[in-house]
């Protein structure tokens, strides 16, 4: 099968296409014809070598950790799904690939298009494990910095489906887009402290951080303290006193299943730029450069 791997760790142009051996579900996995792969911020930390103390590589590697795609073989013992069914969910081997394997999937909605359904996984289990971690809950103000991305853009939704006001940080091309998503929006950078407590001189009753560009300072200060903050960027988080949230844990096929139907019914919004598999690199290279708006997405012919 077509992979896009790694032989080691640097900038993008490690990234190469290459012909390896289509894997074989073992008990409880499912193997997915994949037809789109989700890109996502980690993959190019992993890539660069930065969490090797977090996430070990072991070469050749294939990127990527969330896919939407057909089910084409079950492992030992798997009864919830059958050979055929249209899924998404997330990848236990590298999804950047024509084939993954999979232990933990939801029925993909027939209404729902396949990159749409690759941006939900990752993004939306991390949004809601943070809005979780943060106890957010209605009537409260939660400053959401770099809120444009696929994270964000979930993360947005979600605040304000459980009646929370958000204010969202972004570039100046991103603002009408996080308005759109039902966001105050804001630019960040210098001054935001004094544009954050003018839009909400009562301030702010959480803060999740999606940047991990020096924002923490400025959150400990509108917080007045460290508590409900929680980053999943910014790596000077524990010397700083602030939750770094890392994990996927909590990944419900349940859960996301409901938000699947939700994004087939136009009741989610999914934003997704897309780029054939053979485009992975520049896939990662607007990734790592930031300033994303909604989700990258690779598709699989």
């Amino acid at each position: 099968m077509k992979a896009i791997l790694f032989d080691r760790f640097g900038g993008t142009e490690v990234l190469h296409e290459a012909e390896i051996e289509v894997p074989q579900p073992g008990p409880g996995q499912v193997r997915v014809r994949v037809k789109a792969s989700g890109v996502n911020g980690l993959d190019g930390k992993i890539r660069s070598g930065m969490l090797e103390a977090v996430y070990p590589t072991t070469f050749p590697s294939v990127p990527g950790g969330e896919l939407a795609g057909v089910v084409d073989a079950l492992g030992e013992g798997v009864q919830h799904v059958q050979v055929g069914d249209e899924v998404l969910g997330w990848a236990d081997t590298g999804s950047y690939a024509e084939y993954a394997l999979a232990t933990i999937v939801a029925p993909k909605p027939v209404d729902l298009e396949w990159q749409d359904a690759a941006a939900l996984p990752v993004a939306s289990e991390t949004a809601e494990r943070v809005l979780n971690l943060l106890g957010v809950t209605a009537g409260e103000t939660v400053l959401m910095h770099g809120a444009s991305g696929g994270v964000g853009t979930l993360a947005v939704q979600l605040a304000t489906a459980r009646g929370a006001r958000v204010i969202g940080t972004a570039g100046p091309a991103n603002q009408d887009y996080l308005t759109s998503l039902g966001a105050t929006a804001t630019v960040y950078g210098e001054g935001l402290v004094e544009r954050v407590r003018e839009l909400a001189p009562d301030g702010v009753d959480a803060v999740f951080d999606l940047a991990g560009k020096g924002a923490l300072e400025d959150s400990i200060t509108l917080r007045g303290g460290t508590e409900r903050i929680v980053t999943i960027a910014d790596f000077r988080a524990r010397q700083l006193g602030i939750t770094f949230a890392q994990g996927g844990a909590q990944a419900s096929p349940e859960r996301l299943a409901a938000l699947a139907q939700d994004a087939a019914a136009g009741k989610l919004v999914t934003t997704v730029t897309s780029y054939p598999l053979d485009q992975a690199a520049t896939a990662q290279q607007v990734s790592d450069a930031g300033h994303v708006r909604g989700k990258l997405v690779l598709t699989v012919a």
